[in-house]
C-alpha cells in the first residue's frame, strides 16, 4: 500500500488559529457559516472548553503520531468529534458482518447513552482494513481498537479514541445510517489521507441538495477511487446524483436535468468554500430514465457505479440495484454483447480510412469492447477498461485456459500505448507502430470471435445439465410431499403425470416442458445437442421452475401449520411450534417485539427446560428441515401448557 499523506481541511490546527485570533471556533473546526444545510446550527463551545482544546492540541498532535507510526498505512483518517452528543459506548463482541460496530457509533438506539462528561475528548479514527489477508475483520478490529485505545490512555487518561473500519463505515451507508458520516462531516480532522475531507464535502453537499430538491433526488452516491481503494489527498471526489423524472409534467425531461444539473454543480463549488477542501468535486447527474437505459445497455461506468458507489443518500434505487448486481441478476442482454461485439470490426474497417492520429483510438477500442463482450457473456458485468486486461487473463488464460497468453499481451500493449498518449507521454505514433496495431487487432478479433463460440458452447452444455438437476431436485422433492419417497430419473417423468398432472395438481402444460428438458439432456449425453434443443428446452423451463416452487412453498406451508398448536390466555393468542426435536413457544404472536422460547421435545411428548430463542433461530430451524414433521400431541404437553401460558389456558381448534 502506497504511504498516505495528510490532508487537513479546516484542521484542529485551524480551530486553534481562529481561538488565538479570538474568533469564534464552533466544534466542529468549521466557522459558524459552514453549518451544514438542513441541520440545526452548532453550539459555540463553552470558554472553558475552548481553553481547553488548544491546551490539549499538543497531546492530540503526538497521539497522532504515535498512532501513525504504529500502523501507518491502515490508518485513513483521525478526527475529533463533536462533543455535544454522548458516543455510544461499544458493545462487547461485535461481529463485522452488517456493519455493527458502525452501526452502533452512528446510531444512537441500539447502544446505551453515557451521560455527557465534558472532561472527555472523542477522537475517531478510521482503519483501512480492505487489504487486509491474514486476519478475519473482528480480529483485525480487536487488534486496532486495544492498541489504539492503550495509546490514548498513555497520552492523556480524557482522550477517548474509538476505531472504526472502512468497510463497516461503508456498510452503514448501505444500512441507510447516515448518523457518522454526519458526525466525521461535523468534526476537526487531526490526520486525514483523503477520504474524511471526501466524506465532509459530500455530505454538506448532499445536506444542500436534498433540502432544495428533496422530491426529486433518488440517490446520492460517492464513487471513483475513494471507494475503489485507489484514492490519494488529492484524488477527486466523484459523486453521482440520481433524479427521478418519471412524473414530470411541467417541462421535459432534459429541462429537468439541465436545470437541476446547473444548480447541484454551483452547490458543489459553494460546499467547496464553505470547507475549504480543495479537491475538485466531480458530480454527475442522471435522471432515472437515462440511468434506466443505460444499466440495460451495459454501460461499464454504470456497472462500475453500482459495484463500488456508496450511497450517502437513497429511496430504494441504488442499493436493490447494487444487491441484484451482486446476485449476478443484472445482467446485458443479448442485444448489448452484440453490439460490442460488432464494435471491434466496424472500428477496423473505419481505422483504415483515417489518419493515423485517429487510428490510436480505434484500435483502443477495437480490441477493448470485444473483450468486455467476451466477458460479459461468460456472465460477469463488464470490468473498466484499465481493468480489462488482468480480468480477460484471470478468466480465460488461467482458468478456463480458452485463450493464449499472446492474446493478453496485444491487449495491454494497446491499453498501454493510448494511456501514454491521453498522458503525452507519447506524442505521436509511427506508421510502423500503426500498422503493427492494426495487424495485432485484427488478429485479435479474430480469436475473440472463435472464443465467443467457444464460450457459448460451454454455456449451453451447462446450462442443460443444470438446468435439468434443478428441475428434477425440485421434481423429487414435491412428490416426496405427495407420499412417494424415491424416484429414479427414468421414473421421473412417469410419476409426474401420474401423480401430479393426472390428479390435476399441475398443468398439461407443464409435462410437455418436462419432456422438452429431459430430451434435450439425453441429446446432451449423446452429444447430439444442438442450439434448437437448448432454446426448446429453456423456453418452458422457467415457468416450470417458477410453478413447481411455488406450489412446494404451498404444501410445505400447510403441512408446516399442522405442527403448531395455537392457544389463548387471557387476551392474547400464542403458539408451540413442533418441529422435529425442539418445540419454539410464542408468548404473543401479535406483539410488535415477540418474546420467543425454546425447549427440546422429550421422549414422552412433554417440553425439555426453556430457554430465550429469537425468531432468527426459529426461521433456521424451519428452514433445516426440507419436509415438516408429523407430529403426534402427547398428554404431558397439556401440563407444558397450563405451566407456561396459565391455568386459563384455551387450545384453539381448526375446523
Amino acid at each position: 500500500m502506497a504511504k498516505k499523506t495528510s490532508m487537513q481541511p479546516k484542521s484542529i490546527k485551524a480551530v486553534g488559529k481562529q481561538e488565538e485570533e479570538g474568533g469564534s471556533a464552533v466544534r466542529s473546526g468549521l466557522p459558524e457559516q459552514a453549518a451544514m444545510p438542513g441541520m440545526p446550527p452548532m453550539p459555540k463551545l463553552p470558554p472553558e472548553l475552548e481553553k481547553k482544546l488548544k491546551v490539549l492540541k499538543e497531546k492530540l498532535d503526538v497521539f497522532k503520531e504515535k498512532v501513525l507510526e504504529k500502523f501507518g498505512d491502515y490508518i485513513v483518517g483521525i478526527t475529533l468529534l463533536p462533543p455535544e452528543k454522548a458516543v455510544p459506548q461499544e458493545r462487547e463482541g461485535a461481529g463485522s458482518e452488517g456493519g455493527e460496530r458502525g452501526a452502533e457509533m452512528a446510531s444512537a438506539e441500539p447502544a446505551k447513552k453515557e451521560p455527557i462528561d465534558e472532561k472527555k475528548i472523542n477522537v475517531l479514527v478510521v482503519v483501512d482494513d480492505t487489504t487486509s489477508k491474514t486476519m478475519t475483520k473482528d480480529e483485525l478490529y480487536q487488534k486496532f481498537s486495544t492498541i489504539i485505545k492503550k495509546i490514548g490512555e498513555d497520552v492523556d487518561k480524557d482522550l477517548v479514541p474509538q476505531s472504526i473500519l472502512l468497510t463497516d463505515l461503508w456498510q452503514n451507508c448501505y444500512d441507510a445510517k447516515y448518523d457518522l458520516n454526519r458526525m466525521i462531516a461535523l468534526g476537526a480532522p487531526i490526520y486525514d489521507s483523503g477520504m474524511l475531507a471526501a466524506i465532509k464535502i459530500a455530505e454538506i453537499h448532499k445536506s444542500m441538495v436534498i433540502k432544495k430538491f428533496e422530491k426529486y433526488i433518488l440517490s446520492y452516491v460517492l464513487a471513483g477511487s475513494l471507494t475503489q481503494g485507489r484514492a490519494t489527498a488529492t484524488s477527486d471526489i466523484d459523486v453521482w446524483i440520481v433524479i427521478d423524472d418519471t412524473d414530470v409534467k411541467k417541462m421535459t425531461r432534459v429541462e429537468l436535468k439541465d436545470k437541476l444539473r446547473a444548480i447541484i454543480i454551483g452547490m458543489g463549488a459553494e460546499a467547496g468554500e464553505i470547507t475549504g477542501i480543495k479537491n475538485k468535486l466531480n458530480i454527475q447527474v442522471y435522471i432515472l430514465t437515462d440511468f434506466w437505459e443505460s444499466l440495460k445497455e451495459a454501460n461499464p461506468i454504470i456497472f462500475t457505479l453500482l459495484r463500488d458507489g456508496v450511497p450517502f443518500y437513497d429511496r430504494g434505487i441504488f442499493m436493490p440495484w447494487k444487491q441484484l448486481l451482486r446476485m449476478g441478476r443484472i445482467k446485458p442482454s443479448r442485444e448489448a454483447i452484440d453490439l460490442f461485439m460488432s464494435t471491434g470490426e466496424q472500428s477496423i474497417s473505419r481505422l483504415k480510412l483515417r489518419l493515423k492520429d485517429m487510428g490510436m483510438e480505434d484500435t483502443y477500442y477495437a480490441i477493448l469492447t470485444p473483450s468486455q463482450a467476451a466477458i460479459m457473456l461468460y456472465g460477469l458485468p463488464p470490468p473498466t477498461p484499465r481493468e480489462t486486461p488482468e480480468v480477460m487473463e484471470e478468466i480465460f488464460v488461467k482458468k478456463e485456459k480458452l485463450l493464449e497468453p499472446e492474446y493478453i499481451t496485444i491487449l495491454k500493449n494497446n491499453v498501454d500505448i493510448r494511456k501514454k498518449i491521453e498522458h503525452g507521454d507519447k506524442k505521436e505514433l509511427t506508421g510502423t507502430e500503426l500498422d503493427e496495431l492494426i495487424t495485432n487487432a485484427e488478429k485479435f478479433l479474430k480469436r475473440i470471435g472463435e472464443l465467443f463460440k467457444e464460450i457459448e458452447n460451454r454455456h449451453n452444455e451447462k446450462s442443460i445439465v443444470v438446468l435439468y438437476d434443478e428441475i428434477i431436485t425440485i421434481i423429487r422433492d414435491v412428490l416426496k410431499l405427495e407420499g412417494v419417497e424415491r424416484a429414479n430419473d427414468s421414473e421421473i417423468v412417469g410419476l409426474f403425470e401420474k401423480e401430479l398432472v393426472s390428479t390435476g395438481k399441475i398443468p398439461d402444460r407443464y409435462l410437455r416442458d418436462l419432456n422438452e428438458i429431459v430430451d434435450a439432456k439425453k441429446k446432451y449425453d449423446t452429444k447430439k445437442l444442438d442450439k434448437v434443443g437448448v432454446e426448446n428446452a429453456r423456453k418452458g423451463s422457467s415457468g416450470l421452475i417458477t410453478f413447481l416452487v411455488e406450489y412446494l412453498q404451498r404444501k410445505r406451508g400447510r403441512e408446516l401449520e399442522r405442527t403448531r398448536i395455537k392457544v389463548k390466555h387471557g387476551n392474547k393468542f400464542g403458539e408451540v411450534l413442533l418441529l422435529d426435536k425442539i418445540a419454539f413457544v410464542i408468548h404473543d404472536v401479535d406483539a410488535k417485539e415477540q418474546r420467543i422460547e425454546k425447549a427440546p421435545i422429550e421422549s414422552d411428548g412433554s417440553l425439555g427446560t426453556l430457554e430465550e430463542s429469537s425468531v432468527e433461530e426459529m426461521e433456521r430451524e424451519i428452514a433445516r428441515l426440507k419436509f415438516p414433521p408429523r407430529v403426534f400431541i402427547k398428554e404431558p404437553i397439556f401440563e407444558n401448557l397450563k405451566d407456561i401460558f396459565g391455568r386459563d389456558v384455551e387450545v384453539l381448534v381448526n375446523t
